[in-house]
């Protein structure tokens, strides 16, 4: 059945997508926000969140690259009509991804304070990171087994259920975060940053519960773990394993970021931590066409519909950047307010508003790389990924960062190497898409 690429296909999937993408960003910014205003040590707390943050966002995107891979070749196999051959294929993926997810939170566990000391995290700060981890961890392996499961959505063309757990789960993360971190008079006692952990813990065990449930009743995969292994599983497992580098070097580019902010003093983690969040936020919003690309990417590939696949390129980039345009001018009119939201401190908020701007101004680049980011992931082409990653940061972000704090740019550095960065990342993903599928267009 041929795939139709038009405004309504492109949107049934980006839509939900966008939706169920920014639960993850929406936690994190829930939790900023809450904790910047608590009233007893809320910059301490807010510093806190966003090192560990950033260190739990480094552990999921590098482990959750399962997700794409099974996206990829469920997708690909559902346009060439051969689904039955890889319906076993994802809980072998999972399981093998949960006992490394579970490896890895009791190797992290015991080292905590060793760990956000790399971060220059000291004294009261450093106490509160490890308190908040300490919490946090726990929901590491349900945030993997939600977002593999999401994959396996995506790779049916069905990007509506992600949206309703992932909606579930930020309604309950914000209301929770108000219950646990400021308390109820009579009823709970304020909790403070570990509220905040607490009710991150609790959505993500409920998103896993409600994705397994969906999964169950709504597909036709199971998650029995049957041997022989798949004959696709060692694509998978090297597909995973591009990424799984690639997801290093990108992770390298944000610890980089926290560490240098960090040393810079508390003011500025505090206003990394918001802008930070803030990019992540509108990042997660644009790659809703990246997830549409994903998954009609790999279906349209699978069917070697050539002339389909490049119509979908030039949508789904015209769409996410109109979307860019649109937070680009909601940012600006709302230049102020949008600080306030996250901090009352009016020293972290003066150094956050110095660099906002560049946040704002570097969307439309960042649109051209979350977009082909996502197209890329649908077509199986992970190993290039991971080249545009590792080039990126090696020869782009990191140089960019400590020439600019050479130049004395300070705080400025930072968020200059990551325009350098992004710059990079989409017009290399541009010109390798236009390479190799321009002339199978023209041959088919």
């Amino acid at each position: 059945m041929r795939t139709e690429v038009n405004f309504k296909t492109i949107n049934q999937l980006a839509v939900p997508a966008t939706i169920s993408g920014i639960a993850e960003p929406i936690l994190s910014i829930t939790d900023t926000a809450i904790v910047g205003n608590i009233p007893v040590d809320g910059l301490e707390s807010l510093a806190a969140a966003g090192i560990v943050g950033s260190f739990l966002s480094m552990l999921i995107w590098v482990l959750g690259q399962t997700r794409s891979s099974i996206s990829a070749i469920i997708s690909q196999y559902l346009g060439a009509g051969k689904l039955e051959e890889v319906k076993n294929l994802p809980a072998q993926a999972i399981f093998f991804n949960i006992l490394l997810s579970i490896f890895l939170l009791l190797s992290t566990i015991f080292i905590v304070e060793e760990i956000f000391s790399l971060f220059e995290a000291t004294g009261k700060i450093l106490q509160y990171c490890i308190s908040y981890y300490s919490i946090r961890v726990w929901g590491f392996p349900l945030t993997l087994f939600t977002f593999a499961v999401f994959g396996i959505f995506r790779g049916l063309q069905n990007t509506y259920y992600p949206m309703i757990i992932a909606l579930i789960g930020a309604v309950l993360n914000i209301i929770l975060d108000f219950i646990f971190v400021y308390g109820i008079d009579g009823l709970i006692p304020a909790m403070y940053l570990e509220g905040a952990a607490w009710a991150s813990l609790i959505s993500q065990a409920v998103m896993a519960i409600l994705v397994f449930v969906l999964l169950l009743k709504k597909t036709e995969i199971s998650l029995k773990l049957v041997f022989p292994l798949n004959k696709e599983i060692k694509r998978l497992v090297i597909m995973s394993l591009n990424l799984f580098v690639r997801a290093l070097a990108l992770n390298a580019a944000l610890i980089i970021a926290v560490r240098e902010a960090t040393a810079l003093g508390d003011r500025y983690i505090g206003a990394h931590t918001i802008a930070i969040n803030l990019w992540l936020f509108a990042a997660f919003f644009i790659d809703g066409y990246g997830a549409a690309g994903n998954s009609m990417g790999g279906k349209l590939l699978g069917a070697k519909d050539y002339k389909g696949l490049w119509k979908l390129s030039k949508k789904i980039i015209t769409y996410g950047l109109l979307i860019s345009l649109i937070l680009m001018a909601f940012g600006f009119i709302f230049y102020k307010p949008i600080g306030h939201i996250f901090s009352n401190e009016s020293i972290v908020l003066e150094t956050f508003y110095g660099i906002f701007f560049i946040v704002i101004l570097g969307l439309p680049m960042n649109t051209l790389a979350f977009v082909f980011d996502g197209l890329f992931k649908g077509l199986g082409e992970m190993k290039y990924l991971r080249n545009v990653l590792l080039t990126a940061t090696f020869l782009g972000f990191i140089p960019a960062l400590y020439l600019g704090k050479y130049l004395g740019w300070g705080f400025y550095a930072i968020w200059i190497a990551f325009i350098v960065w992004m710059l990079i990342r989409g017009l290399a993903l541009v010109w390798k898409f236009r390479r190799k599928f321009k002339p199978l267009v023209q041959n088919s």
